[in-house]
């Protein structure tokens, strides 16, 4: 099930749940629609859990509903609404399909990823790069290296843009980071989320040379063992995971299954 449906599953299922235990319990709660959209809310980010959606869904299904009977009060005119969502559109783009948020990468995980790089020139894609607050700060560390940040989404992108302008050896581009060949680069950094991990780590193999470094924030690729794990002594206890793809692909147990057997020449 896609996560979109998952998340108007949620609502729905969250609706009747709240209702039914208000009607059982508390009738006269149904005057008070705030009441009934906290509450609607309450269960709709447990349902949520349950179906297992990602857990930045639990927030939204949280605020969802009491945010439109608050905004209803207000009675704000219809095209308001056209606005916040375009907006919104703007920032997240496809979160649905892509299954990854806007995330920041803070300073102090910007100056654990310094203490990683090569001492010799190197090539770094930022898969992702939001608003291009990590470019901007290792490509002025770093002046004789050259960086590439990836944004699918038109505001975030239009802002690491601007934040870059005038850093040569830095450049940002709009598009889909999947589509971009891995193996000009010596070190990939990534900012997803669980669910693409997998695939990531596929394409990783396939593109990447032998040795070079590929650094993910926060998210372990799954069954894969880890060659070091940074701890970044920041608010969210961030952890940067870095693997080198093997040299034999053959041997790589998690890609052999996830391509499947080898298909013989016709």
């Amino acid at each position: 099930m896609s996560t979109l449906r998952t998340a108007f599953l949620a609502q729905a299922l969250g609706g009747l749940v709240a209702s039914g235990l208000i009607a059982l319990f508390h009738r006269d709660a149904f005057a008070y629609p705030f009441v009934v959209a906290v509450a609607q809310g309450f269960c709709a980010a447990f349902v949520s859990h349950r179906l297992e959606a990602p857990p930045w869904w639990l927030a939204i299904h949280l605020v969802f509903m009491p945010m439109v009977i608050a905004l209803h009060g207000l009675d704000l005119p219809a095209h308001f609404y056209l606005i916040v969502f375009i907006i919104l559109l703007l920032i997240f783009w496809r979160t649905d399909r892509s299954q990854v948020p806007l995330y920041f990468s803070n300073t102090k995980t910007v100056d654990a990823i310094a203490a990683l790089l090569p001492k010799t020139d190197f090539r770094f894609v930022d898969l992702g790069c939001g608003n291009g607050h990590l470019l901007n700060r290792l490509a002025r560390m770093r002046p004789g290296c050259q960086f590439l940040g990836l944004e699918h989404a038109p505001l975030p992108f239009l802002w690491a843009k601007l934040r870059n302008l005038g850093q040569e050896n830095c450049r940002i581009r709009l598009g889909n980071y999947w589509r971009q060949d891995l193996g000009d680069f010596e070190v990939v950094y990534a900012f997803l989320s669980p669910a693409p991990m997998p695939r990531l780590w596929i394409k990783a193999c396939s593109e990447m040379t032998p040795g070079t470094l590929l650094i993910s924030n926060s998210f372990p690729i799954p069954d894969i063992p880890v060659e070091q794990v940074i701890d970044v002594a920041d608010r969210r206890m961030t952890c940067l995971y870095c693997y080198r793809p093997p040299a034999d692909k053959a041997a790589n147990p998690a890609y052999s299954q996830a391509i499947g057997p080898a298909r013989p020449r016709q």
